[in-house]
């Protein structure tokens, strides 16, 4: 006998695969137990019991037929053997047909296996056979590893979202709104329902989700009980949920294989339903049977009983019946697949019913797979769908980033910027936590590298917040957050590396005083300056372009009549076109670094108010035009450093009111002493030139307070140098020096005095006179500084 759990591999499959099982695949299986129950008794039936009895027939010639007894003859032999028994009971007697045993057993195989047609003897094979088939059918694409593996990660992942808290706090804060407003989402959107795009009104719309809404009841208290484990396993759902849905959306290969399978047991069905119906007929009780074994038997015809005609005979027909209702179910379930359009699936009453408006309808396999679902539950599509929706993500993120980012962590990490403002800075942060706001301190807030952030209403709050830095920040801004900022921020700093992330808004900030944009603001094919216009920002009095400008933006025009400082720091490419320049007339400090300028752009002749000009890290080597400087009354700061200038043209002496000069880091040999001239300068650069010799006409300097000429080649000082009595730093670091003349005494003043590099041997002692030198301010070797008398070195290590 076969035990029926014999099969339970063929239908086998994980408890959670149920929820992937509609009605009439359910069904189809209780369909398929009961059938393979008749095949296995009928698989028994043929094993344990005789399959068929037969009887031989005598043959009469046809002209003869067989004699029958006189009475007479046979009262008379009766009566001649039995006389003296009359009343004894007659001995009941059959035909003779001298066969033993062994020669029935052959003539009965013989019989069933030559007389007894091949539908009767096979029957309970066949039903056996057929059930399995059904039954793998029904279940092959749980076992197929393409498939399986997709169906075991979705289960997972469908369990996983049933149940977190998340799922039930995203849908209670969607039920627990004000019922009339709700209501009124519902009729506009009913509204809106007449006026689908034409792609989607062939989206298979779940009728079952229309109603069911999920009444969830949830106290406040609880629907805010989140913890951070909990709400850290909800994050990581949407990342499983968003590869998941990558993955699966690609194919089809689960629909392709219910199909299949489906297609597999209609064919099935049609073709046992056909030869069954033929050959039921063929299950008789009496069984004629001819077969040459008259050597043996003595006979040639038999008359057998197939003794379990009768019971298969009625198995068949309840078999057929059974098989007919699996048929008409598999029919509808062909029906169910190709009427409706299973490849897609539509969240539109899903999107109705919560209010999340961002639920995105979903397509292929992962579509099929939820249609399935909803034969089920449809309550499992909702909650899933929370997890689709970006708003929900969003939304828990900022639940995450508020337990994760407290009030009294943000006040720890407070530092105070180079502007002497209270900063806090945020760094690659899945969002701007709401605690921010509540640190009302707060002077200055700091994004660095933040996508996708709203700055909400309650920035109102920070009522001292005056700069903003946004670094590779993505920043949007609620309409009351647009309004503080309007009237409230004066710095705004903004990195970015696409002049398409530039953010709009910073063009209405008409309170700000300083921006500070940085990243590409021209495309590297036109050049054309991605930079629209500012006049709005009726307040800006500084602008820096860290940037690849070929030109002065147009734009910067719009703010000539207010903007004072304006800073250029180009990534090498040649600023070729400064008209615009010309119109700054206000400006009072101009930086123009890295632009590749070969020559002083003329257009920084015109600009009368100009205080300091900054040209670094050029490629300037004359600059003749200096001369054009005298009319620059207000020029009191001038940096011509990190270029490629050979000399300084005698014209410098016009500039009678510099104050501070920059010539470091250049190809100087000579200096001329008409640069003395200059009788204000109080801060002289002259480091890292080939100069080999300091004029005496320097003594002409008495404003001096900064003079460097490190890294040089000057072999001595002129006795001059040091009656500029004014001076504080004296650097004379890497050069040929072999003597320090003791008239160092005369520099009272001198704080910081550098002598490193040099070829001294001695300190003089009138270094001691230099009471505000100490120790901290001379750089000079440790074996150097040992020969300065020991009062002397005593004296500069006192601070």
């Amino acid at each position: 006998m076969i035990p029926v759990t014999e099969f339970r591999q063929f239908s086998e499959q994980q408890p959670a695969f149920r929820v992937l099982k509609p009605w009439w695949d359910v069904f189809t299986d209780y369909l398929s137990v009961v059938m393979l129950m008749i095949g296995v008794f009928g698989c028994t039936l043929q094993v344990m019991q005789d399959k068929i009895i037969c009887l031989p027939q005598k043959t009469m010639p046809p002209n003869q037929t067989a004699p029958l007894p006189n009475r007479t003859e046979v009262e008379l032999a009766e009566s001649t053997l039995l006389p003296h028994s009359t009343a004894a009971p007659k001995e009941m007697k059959g035909l003779k047909t001298d066969l033993d045993l062994q020669q029935y057993s052959f003539i009965n195989q013989m019989c069933y296996e030559k007389a007894l047609h091949w539908y009767p003897k096979y029957f309970p094979y066949l039903v056996l056979i057929h059930t399995v088939i059904f039954m793998v059918c029904s279940n092959f694409w749980f076992k197929f590893p393409g498939s399986s593996s997709k169906i075991e990660h979705f289960i997972s992942i469908l369990g996983k979202c049933f149940d977190s808290p998340w799922t039930t706090r995203a849908l209670s804060e969607v039920s627990g709104e004000n019922p009339e407003e709700k209501d009124h989402q519902k009729l506009s959107a009913s509204r809106c329902s007449f006026s689908v795009a034409p792609e989607e009104v062939n989206l298979e719309k779940t009728q079952s989700l229309r109603s069911i809404p999920e009444k969830v009841v949830v106290d406040k208290p609880t629907a805010s009980a989140m913890d951070k484990k909990e709400g850290e396993q909800a994050k990581a759902l949407f990342e499983k949920v968003k590869k998941f849905r990558l993955h699966v959306e690609e194919g089809d290969i689960l629909y392709i294989m219910y199909v299949r399978q489906t297609v597999v047991k209609v064919f099935k069905f049609l073709l046992i339903l056909a030869y069954n119906s033929l050959l039921v007929s063929e299950v008789q009780i009496t069984v004629k049977c001819n077969v040459d074994i008259q050597d043996m038997t003595g006979y040639k015809h038999f008359s057998c009983n197939h003794t379990m005609a009768h019971l298969f005979s009625k198995l068949c027909y309840c078999y057929l019946c059974f098989v007919a209702v699996y048929g008409l179910t598999s029919l509808y379930t062909s029906y169910w697949l190709f009427y409706r359009s299973l490849k897609e699936y539509s969240f539109e009453y899903v999107r109705q019913e919560t209010g999340i408006d961002d639920i995105p309808d979903v397509k292929n396999d992962f579509a099929f797979m939820l249609h399935m679902i909803d034969q089920y539950d449809p309550l499992y599509s909702k909650r899933f769908a929370v997890f689709l929706s970006e708003v929900s993500e969003n939304k828990l993120k900022q639940l995450n980033l508020n337990h994760e980012w407290t009030v009294e962590k943000l006040r720890q990490r407070l530092l105070t910027n180079a502007h002497n403002r209270l900063e806090l800075q945020l760094f690659m942060l899945s969002g701007l936590p709401d605690t921010v706001f509540e640190v009302t301190e707060l002077q200055s807030l700091k994004l660095e590298i933040i996508y996708n952030v709203t700055l909400p209403a309650a920035v109102s709050k920070l009522e001292d917040l005056q700069e903003l830095s946004l670094y590779q920040c993505c920043l949007k801004l609620h309409a009351t957050a647009a309004s503080f900022l309007k009237e409230n921020l004066k710095v705004l700093r903004v990195k970015f590396d696409d002049s398409r992330e530039l953010p709009n808004w910073l063009y209405g900030l008409r309170s700000l005083e300083e921006l500070y944009l940085t990243g590409s603001l021209s495309s590297d094919v036109s050049r054309n300056v991605v930079l629209e216009s500012l006049r709005e920002l009726k307040c800006l009095k500084a602008l820096t372009l860290k940037s690849n400008l070929a030109k002065i933006p147009q734009s910067i025009v719009d703010v000539s009549s207010h903007l004072q400082r304006l800073y250029v720091y180009n990534d090498g490419t040649k600023l070729v076109m400064l008209n615009n320049l010309k119109k700054m007339v206000h400006l009072m400090e101009l930086e123009l670094v890295r632009c590749d300028l070969e020559r002083i752009p003329h257009a920084i002749f015109s600009l009368s108010n100009l205080q300091q000009l900054d040209l670094k890290e050029n490629n300037l080597r004359s600059i003749e035009e200096i001369v054009s400087f005298q009319h620059l009354r207000k020029l009191i700061c001038l940096k011509l450093w990190h270029n490629s200038i050979m000399y300084i043209p005698e014209h410098i002496k016009k500039l009678g009111s510099l104050e501070r000069l920059y010539f470091s880091h250049n190809k100087i040999e000579i200096l001329p002493s008409h640069l003395f001239l200059c009788n204000k300068l109080r801060y002289l650069d002259l480091s890292n030139n080939d100069i080999r010799f300091i004029p005496p006409e320097i003594g002409v300097l008495q404003s001096l307070q900064y003079f460097s000429v490190n890294c040089n080649k000057i072999e001595n000082l002129p006795d001059e140098l040091f009656f500029c009595k004014k001076l504080k730093t004296l650097k004379l670091g890497n050069n040929v020096l072999s003597l320090l003349s003791p008239k160092v005494s005369y520099l009272a003043l001198l704080t910081h005095l550098e002598l490193k590099g040099n070829h001294f041997e001695v300190l003089p002692a009138e270094l001691g006179c230099c009471r505000a030198l100490k120790r901290s301010g001379l750089t000079v070797e440790d074996t150097l500084f040992e020969t300065l008398p020991s009062e002397v070195r005593g004296q500069m290590k006192t601070e």
